[in-house]
């Protein structure tokens, strides 16, 4: 090229014109390739994690009574901790933590029925407000009193109080948006499923020894236990009265996730701000409400305002439990035994006393309400 030739392209409108038509689409090409590299170095990591999320199903199928998210889990830890999964696999599983977990969370507002819950009454309510509320600032105390770490005593207080394992993974993705203490989450939901697990046995047999009826029975363990298809296993066991009122009652706290978030998501946006003296771009901020509980409430809504087909309530269903057990499945991964025991008694000892908090504040207030 010589020197003259940048005057003749300025004397040349239609060369110029014909530059930019050719710079516009490989500049296109240019940002549309680092996506599709990002989403190609994703997919074998999320194929793993729906093959399992798949075989969880099929297994929970086979197995009345078992939860495929709880299925998944196990099978995440098993498989993290008898193999050594190549590195390639690690973009995709981050994917399927994070955001096959919040499509998970959207779907499952599909499942909540407003009108059965405002049945439950005020006073029974009211209960499920106390057992969210109170399970939760009683376990983020008893995590101070115990040194635990703020953020993972957070995190069990969310996943005891409300519903397990999807519960701690939409607070760790407001209060942790980078992964910054990615062990905590992954510590709080290998919690959840051993006490939860634990609760299964644990509440029939208390309410055999408290002689209380297969409807009360059935309201306390909705009140009290920690995942949905733990509820479900304890009011299998309890009766069918106590299974209908447990999942009721269950669906009334799993309600509450999306406000809970919703006051998290708030509360980090602040601290965020705080961090950066006012001068955090807005574009960085931490939306107010995550869009996924957007999602979630939209789905809810949408539920109660439209009759809808029983094959979308179906579908809807299906693709929840898929999302989640990937989702579960990918947290599983993250358990690495060793890493478990090195964070010591004291979460251990947390989880024991949110157990008991949550368990007890749902029996007194389910014996006066009833």
């Amino acid at each position: 090229m010589t020197l003259l030739e940048p005057d003749a392209a300025a004397h040349a409108p239609g060369d110029g014109r014909r530059l930019a038509q050719q710079v516009g689409p490989a500049r296109e090409r240019g940002s549309l390739r680092p996506s599709l590299s990002r989403a190609a170095s994703r997919l074998p990591g999320v194929a793993l994690c729906l093959a399992a999320a798949a075989l969880s199903w099929v297994t929970g199928q086979l197995v009345p009574g078992l939860s495929p998210m709880i299925v998944a889990i196990v099978l995440g830890v098993v498989v993290t901790n008898a193999t050594r999964l190549p590195p390639s696999l690690s973009p995709g599983i981050d994917f399927s933590a994070k955001v096959l977990l919040r499509v998970g969370i959207v779907f499952l507002g599909l499942q909540l029925v407003l009108a059965d819950i405002l049945g439950l009454g005020a006073p029974m309510l009211l209960v499920v407000l106390c057992v969210v509320g109170g399970g939760i600032l009683g376990t983020v105390a008893l995590g101070r009193w115990l040194r635990v770490p703020r953020g993972l005593a957070l995190l069990i207080a969310c996943g005891f109080s409300i519903c397990g394992a999807a519960a701690v993974a939409g607070a760790a993705s407001v209060t942790d948006p980078d992964d910054d203490a990615e062990d905590q989450t992954v510590t709080a939901v290998a919690l959840v499923v051993i006490f939860g697990t634990a609760m299964i046995a644990l509440l029939p047999l208390a309410s055999h020894l408290l002689a209380l009826g297969a409807v009360t029975a059935g309201t306390w363990a909705g009140a009290s236990v920690h995942e949905i298809a733990q509820v479900v296993a304890v009011g299998g066991i309890l009766g069918p009265d106590a299974l209908a009122a447990a999942v009721v009652v269950k669906l009334a706290r799993v309600l509450l996730l999306a406000p809970v978030v919703a006051a998290l998501g708030v509360r980090q946006r602040r601290v965020t701000c705080a961090r950066g003296a006012g001068a955090v771009p807005a574009r960085r901020r931490p939306p107010l409400v995550p869009p996924f509980v957007v999602g979630f409430l939209a789905l809810v809504l949408l539920r109660a305002l439209v009759t809808l087909p029983a094959w979308t309530l179906t579908t809807g269903r299906l693709l929840q439990t898929v999302m989640l057990s990937a989702a579960m499945f990918a947290l599983g991964c993250g358990v690495k035994v060793q890493e478990l025991r090195k964070v010591g008694a004291r979460p251990f000892v947390l989880a024991a006393l949110a157990t008991l908090l949550v368990t007890t504040i749902a029996g007194v207030g389910v014996t006066l309400v009833s």
